[in-house]
């Protein structure tokens, strides 16, 4: 299950992609789901455990992919309990964060109203309310209420 909190919480990662830079295993970056992530957003393609072809910069290391999907690596492989920082990601990387809360339980940490309309049906539960919302004008309601406090 997705769940989010908005604003300030303790012990979260706000810069995950410095922590993924230092807790990243090789075996995250070759998964089916780290592969798909990275050739949605990132356009590249995953050749091993230490090198990405991205059409954009030639070959390049597992330490040079986009922070949006750093953080995402992190939220489905890291199982220490953190928190990231979701709003380290853009906004294409919503449904791959709904992918990952039908995976596991799942909760991030949002300092915006991240656009999850790429997904529009999708369950969470709003930490800071305790509402579990199952659209994206469910989320945008509550979103707005607790941003308007």
């Amino acid at each position: 299950m997705l769940n989010i909190v908005f604003g300030e919480i303790e012990n979260s990662i706000y810069h995950p992609p410095t922590y993924f830079d230092n807790r990243y295993e090789d075996e995250w970056i070759i998964d089916p789901l780290t592969v798909a992530m990275i050739k949605d957003i990132d356009k590249s393609e995953v050749i091993g455990a230490h090198l990405i072809e991205s059409p954009v910069l030639g070959p390049i290391s597992t330490k040079e992919i986009s922070g949006g999907v750093k953080t995402l690596i992190l939220m489905a492989f890291d199982h220490t309990g953190k928190i990231f920082n979701a709003s380290a990601c853009g906004d294409n990387c919503a449904k791959w964060i709904v992918e990952i809360g039908k995976r596991k339980d799942l909760t991030i940490n949002l300092h915006h109203v991240m656009d999850f309309s790429s997904v529009n049906e999708f369950d969470a539960i709003i930490i800071n309310t305790g509402t579990v919302i199952h659209n994206y004008n469910e989320y945008l309601a509550e979103a707005f209420q607790i941003k308007e406090r």
